[in-house]
């Protein structure tokens, strides 16, 4: 138990909805309210009042009994779709928020970065927030002073570090509030989504200092909806759904379901369950495993049902990354794969077999589609998504390729003496 850092059992929080506001009232309206009062409580007397009000008609659950336990060392992905209770959690965490039912218990100082300047006064200088944020984590000013100057210079805002934080721009506050997060050596860090204020530099100069502080074993919870970062920089993970606790542990597995509830959410109901039900399961080379290395070929398969009435059809093989563009659209005909009008009708099996693909890791959804000729009706038929999750070294970029590459470095002068330099390298 030495290593426990957090502990949360049972967090539950109820928010109350606003109703319709009011609008102001002039003096004639009060002195209408009051001469006509006598006559509403005489008919509130006689009122029937059997039907109480359901006061949970009026509030919503952020978080119901989300209970689970972080280690030293560990570094969280809190995945979810939005208004799943990610940042509520954090602020539960962070103790700016107090649990409607439930508890935390955290072993060690907190520094959390959940909005944007949260902690920072907006009178004083940049100066004096980083040394009152110090003073909050409970640092002494030696300690704070000995990291003054990285911070600064992370931050980049030299120039104005003097001047009161008020007339910051969002982005200086942004890189400023990340400074001090990172660089003040909390043991535990909360980080939410900020990082899609700064611009691409920043994001990825953030990235690495990320990657840097989960390698000095410090405890993170990270909330983000760039599932590149959060696959690379985490070991574990959390999906949030609807306020509830839907997966914990393996961060791949959480993301993949993250997506099924994306997925499902965002499933075009006018095709029906029907439309799944021409396909089979697709399984990736014969298994139900998902996971393939970034330079290995595989063979994703499934099963495809063909009805009596069909004169031929059209096959697509697609593959998306989770921002849903693609990353390549196949498409077959059926003459072409061998199958013609006098085959029986039946459920064959569909097979494609790619090369290595050298994808940067992460998580892509392949699916098959197939358009059937001679069909009555809608003729679109579409399978459910594998989750293909690539396993690799990432570039650290937003590319989506990643192969390896063979360099090479030689003279062109003639009276050089012949040197050649070659290394195989990632892209």
């Amino acid at each position: 138990m030495s290593d426990l850092r957090i502990q949360a059992e049972g967090i539950s929080k109820r928010y109350t909805l606003v109703g319709k506001r009011q609008r102001y009232k002039t003096l004639r309206d009060q002195l209408a309210e009051t001469a006509l009062a006598p006559v509403r409580l005489l008919k509130s007397a006689f009122r029937r009042s059997d039907a109480k009000a359901d006061p949970s008609a009026n509030s919503f659950w952020a978080l119901n009994d989300v209970s689970f336990e972080v280690r030293a060392g560990e570094v969280i992905g809190v995945v979810g779709r939005n208004g799943a209770g990610k940042t509520t959690l954090l602020k539960i965490l962070s103790r700016i928020t107090e649990p409607t039912h439930g508890h935390a218990t955290i072993h060690g100082r907190v520094g959390s970065l959940l909005e944007v300047g949260t902690g920072f006064h907006p009178e004083l200088s940049g100066r004096e927030n980083i040394f009152l944020n110090g003073a909050i984590l409970g640092m002494r000013k030696t300690e704070i002073a000995r990291k003054f100057d990285e911070i600064v210079s992370f931050a980049e805002v030299e120039r104005f570090i003097d001047t009161p934080v008020k007339h910051y721009s969002s982005g200086m506050y942004m890189r400023l509030a990340f400074a001090v997060a990172a660089h003040l050596e909390p043991e535990i860090l909360l980080v939410d989504e900020v990082l899609a204020v700064g611009d691409a530099a920043f994001q990825k100069k953030c990235l690495g200092k990320m990657g840097e502080i989960t390698k000095e074993g410090r405890t993170v919870l990270f909330v983000s909806h760039n599932m590149g970062a959060v696959r690379s920089l985490c070991n574990k993970g959390l999906l949030l759904s609807e306020g509830r606790l839907v997966e914990a542990g393996d961060i791949s597995k959480c993301i993949e379901n993250y997506y099924r509830l994306i997925g499902a959410a965002a499933t075009d109901t006018s095709e029906g369950s029907a439309a799944h039900a021409r396909f089979g399961p697709l399984l990736l080379n014969e298994t139900l495993d998902n996971t393939v290395a970034q330079g290995e070929a595989f063979e994703v398969a499934t099963t495809l049902q063909v009805d009596p009435n069909i004169t031929g059809f059209s096959l697509y093989c697609m593959l998306e990354d989770m921002s849903g563009s693609h990353i390549f659209h196949l498409r077959e005909e059926s003459n072409e794969i061998g199958w013609d009008q006098s085959m029986p009708a039946g459920r064959y099996k569909l097979s494609v077999s790619l090369p290595a693909l050298w994808l940067n890791p992460g998580l892509y959804a392949l699916y098959f589609k197939v358009f059937f000729w001679g069909e009555y009706g809608s003729a679109r038929h579409v399978s459910d998504k594998l989750m293909l999750d690539v396993a690799g070294t990432s570039s650290a970029t937003n590319s989506v390729l990643h192969p390896r590459a063979q360099w090479q470095c030689q003279p062109v002068t003639a009276n050089a003496a012949p040197r050649i330099l070659a290394k195989e390298t990632l892209a």
